[in-house]
């Protein structure tokens, strides 16, 4: 009896932060999960040939290129995964889908509102599957904060309120990167686009916007030492409406000084709230004002295997998973949509609609109305 995998061959874009990342998760979920295919890293391209020839003896590719192009046309490859900067997001895709192949693109989908559009009309004209790398979505605290809120323990949501924030943009004399080009679509795109995703996935689909983008580093020095303008946004807030009827606030914020990763949210009902910050993955807190007056107070949820699939990474509880073994669920997933068995998580058609939520709150920024998405 014949017990072997059919294969999914994997070329992936970019060996930096987010490359290195989403090959751990490739490694991991290949071991831990029970998957329809057996994952193999064949081709990495990146900047020039040193450095992708380097990521590849690091990382286990056995092939290497200058020329994501060559990724494309290698007919061996199933799967590109793209983790690339913002810019250059739209032509690869595209390009990988037009070659019959599964496109795994890091978020935000593009910079544009036009661009991100245009990949979900290539998307739509293949039979190959997209995902948007959203891997917050994959914990289970959060599976587990939607199951809370679905069963009305918190009764009717008044208010959301939601925060990302970082401190690597904090210091000003930090150096003007692709991150300050208009392309790269500043902090809001960047890191408000995670709150945003999660709200929604929370509590369903945002339908009014009220916001307000400002820069606070109105300058920075390039490599060569001359001073650059900053036109993007340092730090972006919102009001927001939910479809729902509750209403919130949201911050994108890579100023904030001694953040590491503040991915925090609270959420109040008529009968009780929760609470999370991504600093302390494993826990979400949880207030139910049914119970008894004198030992009312947040209680703590400590991630085990019961909430799933904490289980398939160890059996015991409060071990703690890890930014990595979020890529590796999110993976999983994505890869039982290649086979069938479950939908798109998060498809382009998802990360279109959170640059339409990006794209809109800069819109009312600028005109100082509410909006609706």
């Amino acid at each position: 009896m014949n017990f072997s995998k059919p294969n999914l061959n994997i070329g992936v874009i970019g060996s930096g932060f987010m490359g290195k990342t989403h090959v751990y998760g490739f490694a991991i979920a290949d071991r831990v999960f029970d998957l329809p295919y057996k994952l193999n890293l064949i081709s990495i391209a990146d900047v020039n040939s040193k450095v992708a020839n380097s990521a590849a003896k690091k990382l286990g590719f056995q092939k290497s290129t200058a020329n994501w192009m060559n990724l494309i046309n290698d007919k061996q490859l199933d799967l590109i995964s793209i983790t690339a900067p913002n810019s250059l997001h739209k032509d690869i895709a595209i390009s990988a889908l037009k070659a019959n192949k599964h496109v795994y693109c890091e978020k935000p989908l593009a910079p544009t509102l036009n661009e991100t559009q245009e990949m979900v009309e290539a998307s739509k004209r293949t039979n190959k599957k997209t995902q948007v790398g959203f891997n917050y979505l994959s914990n289970p605290m959060f599976s587990t904060a939607k199951e809370i809120i679905s069963s009305g323990d918190l009764g009717e949501i008044t208010s959301f309120r939601g925060i990302h924030a970082e401190d690597y943009m904090s210091d000003p004399k930090s150096p003007y990167t692709w991150r300050h080009e208009p392309v790269g679509g500043g902090v809001l795109a960047d890191l408000g686009s995670h709150i945003l995703a999660t709200a929604e996935y929370l509590l369903g689909p945002i339908k009014q916007v009220m916001g307000d983008s400002t820069t606070v580093i109105k300058k920075r020095k390039t490599s060569d030492n001359k001073s650059k303008k900053i036109k993007i946004d340092d730090i972006s807030r919102c009001f927001i409406r939910f479809k729902s009827g509750a209403s919130g606030s949201i911050e994108a914020n890579w100023l904030a000084t001694g953040c590491k990763m503040k991915h925090d949210f609270e959420i109040y009902g008529t009968k009780g709230s929760i609470k999370f910050s991504q600093e302390r993955l494993n826990e979400l807190y949880f207030f139910s004002s049914n119970d008894k007056k004198n030992v009312q107070g947040f209680r703590k949820i400590e991630a085990g295997p019961a909430n799933k699939p904490y289980d398939r990474f160890c059996v015991a509880p409060g071990h703690q998973l890890g930014f990595n073994e979020l890529k590796a669920i999110e993976i999983s997933n994505f890869v039982k949509s290649i086979n069938n068995e479950i939908p798109e998580p998060f498809n382009f058609s998802s990360g279109h609609r959170i640059q339409k939520l990006v794209d809109t709150i800069h819109r009312s920024s600028r005109q100082k109305s509410w909006l609706r998405v």
